[in-house]
């Protein structure tokens, strides 16, 4: 249970910080879906790499 709430925050912590990113220059005019997946996807992959490595931290044991 803890795992799904550290990914889900991740992930909004994710679309946070992607939303502040300006894509304009990056895609095409009228392409506005493309841009929206695009966004979303980077967003999902990012709370998916966070969440991974919070998690693998706390299990790290730094005393053996």
């Amino acid at each position: 249970m803890v795992k799904v709430v550290i990914y889900i925050l991740s992930i909004l912590v994710s679309i946070f910080a992607v939303s502040g990113i300006n894509f304009n220059n990056f895609f095409k005019k009228n392409h506005v879906w493309e841009a929206r997946i695009f966004i979303v996807l980077i967003s999902f992959i990012m709370g998916s790499l966070l969440a991974e490595f919070i998690i693998n931290f706390s299990e790290l044991n730094i005393i053996n």
